[in-house]
Formats: C-alpha cells, sequence, structure tokens
C-alpha cells in the first residue's frame, strides 16, 4: 500500500460538478493499492499515519501529528500510483489492485481512520474526480507498506 501525504491548508474534490468531499487545514492523502494489500495492512497503515509529526509547532518543527492541530484529512483513491514506468513510455498498471479488491481495502482504511478519531472527507472511489489543494509548505511524505512498515514482498530487501 502506498500513501503519498501533501499537507494542506484546504483541499476539495469534486465528481463532475459535485462537491464530494472538503477539508480545511490537514492532509490530502492519496491511497494506492496493490495485489498484495489486505485490511490488516490498511489499518497498519491508517494508525502510522495518524502518528505520523508532519505538522509544525510553534518552533516550527515538525512536532506535531493531525489531532493536535485539530486537522482533517482528504482521503482519495489513486491506482496509479503502483503505474510500472520501467518499459516504454506509457505506464503499466499490472501492480495495482483491481478495483473489486481495493475499494474495500480503501474502506477500511478510511474506517480505521475514523475510528482513530481523525474527521475524513473522500473522493469517489472509481470516479473521475477534479482534486484541488493548497499545498501547506508544500510539505509532501510518502509511505509505502513495504519501505516503511517492513511488510508486503520487499521487506528485508536491501535497497540498490
Amino acid at each position: 500500500m502506498r500513501l503519498v501525504i501533501q499537507r494542506v491548508l484546504r483541499a476539495s474534490v469534486r465528481v463532475g460538478d459535485e462537491l464530494v468531499g472538503e477539508i480545511g487545514p490537514g492532509a490530502l492523502v492519496l491511497v494506492g493499492v496493490s495485489h498484495a494489500d489486505t485490511p490488516d495492512l490498511a489499518a497498519k497503515m491508517a494508525d502510522k499515519l495518524l502518528a505520523l509529526r508532519y505538522f509544525e509547532d510553534a518552533t516550527g518543527r515538525t512536532n506535531l501529528d493531525l489531532q493536535a492541530i485539530g486537522g482533517e484529512l482528504l482521503v482519495v483513491s489513486q491506482f496509479t500510483l503502483y503505474a510500472d514506468l520501467r518499459r516504454g513510455r506509457r505506464p503499466g498498471f499490472s501492480d495495482a489492485a483491481p478495483p473489486d479488491r481495493a475499494e474495500p481495502i480503501v474502506d477500511r482504511f478510511i474506517g480505521r481512520l475514523r475510528e482513530g478519531g481523525a474527521k475524513v472527507a473522500t473522493g469517489r472511489f472509481a470516479a473521475a474526480m477534479a482534486v484541488d489543494l493548497v499545498n501547506d509548505g508544500p510539505f509532501t511524505l510518502v509511505l509505502d507498506s513495504e519501505l516503511d512498515l517492513g511488510l508486503g514482498q520487499g521487506a528485508g530487501a536491501p535497497v540498490a
């Protein structure tokens, strides 16, 4: 599972003319699901996200988590986070989980965030969405279950 976490002053997502999700200060979280991901992994990733300290304190150091700033999350599923760009000029998406497998995992991720006390807005799974955001910083993190939690197929493998 891969997350791209962008600290924002505000963010929103539309499907056509319909506003489906909107937040104030917090983070836009793009979520990619691979074939190997499970609902249990989604819960662990949510817990990790909630515990991350990537908001600035009064001294300008990133010492605060989402709860400490009263922030919100906008979660948007994005299968392209598993794009394979190693060959040719067109990305391949065979590493991304198919929609029927990915959707319940994204739902579990969102559910766990809410269980943890986060206010969460979402996009619409598998829809063409327009995402608007105002970056705060900009400050962007990538959280990958294989690299950052030591889970999945690449766990323990040395980085070249």
